[in-house]
């Protein structure tokens, strides 16, 4: 694991009984296929020696040591996935890390979210599996 990389994520608090719903709630949040109903999650939560996180794929390729292009429009928009989870209530992002999540932030437009009601009609993927090793 990258401790550079770890370093320079945002941390945030959580109840222990919100985890899953901040996990299933990201499944549906992410870049939207514009020829299919296809969803491309963005952020995931990532729980590690008792701290959370959230983190876009790409700097989770970045703690497994991959080579990542991690641009500013993917800073901006998990900015903006933090700050509508913490909108919603489902986390808090803990004070020392508020600064890293303020720029940039994406426009709502340049993410899409799927009502829970409506995540059978889309197929939901994930670029990033956590806890799971690819071959």
């Amino acid at each position: 694991m990258d401790k550079d990389v770890l370093a320079k994520l945002v941390e945030i608090s959580i109840r222990e009984e919100d985890f899953l719903k901040i996990k299933e709630t990201l499944t549906r949040i992410g870049i939207l296929s514009k020829k299919e109903k296809r969803l491309c999650q963005s952020c995931h939560i990532f729980h590690k020696q008792g701290r959370y996180y959230i983190t876009h794929f790409k700097e989770m390729f970045a703690l497994d040591g991959k080579e990542t292009n991690f641009t500013e429009d993917d800073v901006a928009r998990r900015n903006k996935i933090i700050l509508l989870l913490e909108e919603w209530g489902l986390l808090k992002v803990l004070p020392s890390f508020k600064d890293r999540i303020l720029s940039p932030i994406a426009d709502i437009s340049s993410i899409k979210i799927i009502a829970f009601s409506e995540k059978d009609s889309y197929n939901l993927e994930s670029k990033y599996s956590i806890g799971k090793i690819k071959k």
